[in-house]
């Protein structure tokens, strides 16, 4: 009998993000093949700590308040480098808990997607799935994203960025005179739409700004375009693949596509797979989403989301490099529309990471 691969799920994490990273955990260990991968399952709590769970009380225990770090399932762990392997050590009784050959990690936000849990895999010399640690630092900071977009000639919306010691003399009269009315303010550092706001006149402007910048010491005051959200899932190493795009249609109780549109009402955005496009647009937005990726020096996974306007031109919004795989997320939805399955997504991330190595 064949040795199974045994794969590490890290997840949670002290970012905002941390409950989305529960859920998406939740999904990929009931769909990953068993048959073929051992799950190991290391869960961060809200204050850093690291957790051995039980992968079959994890299941159970998500309806707790915090899963990750129940005494019922869990034991506090370090990860040591092991010859190009994890090997998981217990903090407490110094007692091996295995070696690991394969770290998923799913981690959303700052210090799980930002290149930090990155650079710490890729100095334990463990392979990981998902962009190294370039493309995950410069994916995770708006600012840097767009600037090397703008760059590189790819098409995205006017902003302006601001740093936190800048926040009580930023010349709001000027940013609105340039970008117009209404804006949209965001935290540079952070997704799942966390910390954004709509401003529609300069108090609220200075509101979203001062919410903002508690999230992050940079905040991005971007122009609002009118266009649909579109959305393309990318998938390789060397030689990346796009996925059909899909749309996400905001429901009319909600102004934007804000975190309670995605994850607490449940009729607060549908989702059209695929979506409802010319195929010359349809081409573009899969040629573009693969050109971001790569700009953006990508590997194994991201999700790049588009606008589409009226007139059929595409901006680029931003990528997320460790898309959401809860059972709203858009990139295992995509990928099955274009034909992969979520089992079979999960083996090509994970062999796309072991052949990349650490």
């Amino acid at each position: 009998m064949a040795t199974k691969t045994r794969v590490a799920i890290i997840f949670g994490g002290k970012s905002e993000e941390h409950e989305v990273s529960v859920r998406s955990a939740r999904n990929v260990i009931e769909a990953i093949d068993k048959s073929k991968y051992e799950v190991v399952l290391i869960g961060i709590d809200k204050k850093g700590s690291w957790h051995l769970n039980d992968a079959s009380r994890f299941l159970l225990d998500c309806a707790c308040a915090d899963p990750v770090s129940s005494t019922s399932s869990a034991k506090d762990v370090t990860l040591v480098s092991r010859h190009n392997h994890g090997e998981l050590i217990g903090t407490a009784q110094e007692a091996s808990f295995g070696t690991i050959d394969v770290v998923f990690p799913i981690l959303h936000g700052p210090n799980g997607e930002d290149g930090t849990m990155q650079g710490l895999l890729k100095l334990a010399g463990i392979p990981f799935v998902g962009p190294g640690v370039l493309g995950s630092a410069v994916s995770m900071d708006k600012d840097v994203t767009k600037r090397l977009l703008r760059d590189a000639g790819i098409p995205i919306g006017r902003f302006e960025t601001f740093d936190r010691s800048e926040q009580n003399s930023i010349d709001l009269k000027g940013v609105i005179q340039r970008l117009k009315l209404p804006l949209f303010v965001k935290p540079a550092n952070l997704g799942s739409s966390v910390g954004i706001s709509k401003a529609k006149d300069e108090a609220s402007l200075k509101k979203a700004l001062d919410f903002a910048f508690t999230f992050d010491r940079k905040a991005l005051v971007e122009e609002f375009i009118e266009g649909r959200e579109i959305e393309v899932a990318v998938l390789g190493n060397e030689h990346p693949e796009a996925s059909l795009p899909g749309e996400i249609i905001t429901g009319s109780q909600h102004e934007f596509y804000s975190y309670d549109a995605k994850y607490i009402d449940n009729d607060g955005q549908r989702i059209e797979i695929p979506a409802n496009l010319p195929q010359a647009v349809v081409e573009n937005l899969r040629a573009m989403a693969v050109k971001t990726f790569k700009v953006l020096c990508c590997e194994g996974m991201s999700r790049v989301d588009f606008f589409v306007k009226k007139d059929g031109s595409i901006l680029v919004n931003e990528i997320n490099t460790i898309p959401g795989f809860t059972n709203i997320s858009m990139y295992p939805k995509l990928w099955e529309a274009s034909g992969i399955p979520y089992a079979q997504l999960i083996d090509k991330l994970i062999q796309f990471a072991i052949q990349r190595g650490a």
